[in-house]
């Protein structure tokens, strides 16, 4: 683990090359390689250590006991999860964590590195103030995914999505982290009903897709009312 490679990650905004090295030195870093579809953390387990991705891509799943999942969140490099769960220690874990693709993780045991022991260290307070930072975005992120799924028509939670992603990257044209079954477990609706609906839309000039790529069209009061 190169500093280099970490100093454009949130968790490690504005902690220099020295303060990266002196927190190097505590027992609080490893890191570990995932191949796909491996489960990097598995439901029910505990962990101390917030997981940093440093490469690949990972998803959030919940899997209930018929087997239906869903993803709750997608993960790319620079990204924490876990977070809440390190910091509570003993809670077991509701979701897994799998690796989408051949993975690097850094684990922070959060024991080790907030150490009241370690108030004098200037890493201490960045540290800190990052993560309080991130642990309000991942709540945002879940909040959306809440927002999402509000509707009860596929066609309003594709459009609540697609809204979202418009204003997220300030163009009609962009491109989603998911494949077709991954988009309708993290709307929590049916693939082929999904697929239907896409096809209707497409008809309708609402939208233009090809795989996870999407140009969205001008939407009429009508269809904004749908949502």
């Amino acid at each position: 683990m190169k500093f280099e490679q970490i100093k454009s990650m949130e968790i490690f905004k504005n902690i220099t090359k020295n303060e990266f090295l002196e927190m190097t030195k505590l027992p609080a870093f490893q890191e570990r390689c995932y191949q796909k579809d491996e489960t990097i953390l598995l439901a029910g387990d505990t962990t101390q250590e917030i997981g940093l991705l440093l490469s690949g891509n990972a998803h959030i799943e919940s899997n209930d006991l018929w087997g239906n999942k869903s993803i709750l969140s997608d993960i790319i490099p620079g990204e924490i999860f876990a977070e809440v769960y390190a910091f509570l220690g003993t809670e077991p874990l509701r979701v897994d964590v799998v690796a989408k693709k051949e993975s690097k993780v850094l684990f922070l045991h959060i024991g080790h590195l907030l150490q009241d022991s370690y108030l004098d260290q200037s890493w201490y307070v960045k540290l800190n103030h990052n993560l309080l930072a991130l642990l309000a975005k991942k709540n945002l992120i879940l909040s959306d995914r809440i927002f999402y799924t509000s509707s009860k028509s596929i066609r309003g939670r594709l459009l609540s999505y697609f809204s979202a992603q418009v204003m997220k990257k300030q163009s009609r044209e962009f491109d989603i982290p998911f494949n077709r079954q991954q988009l309708a477990d993290y709307l929590g609706v049916n693939r082929s009903a999904l697929s239907h609906e896409l096809g209707k839309m497409q008809e309708e000039q609402l939208i233009e897709f090809k795989r996870n790529h999407f140009v969205i069209k001008e939407l009429d009061v009508y269809e904004m009312e749908e949502m």
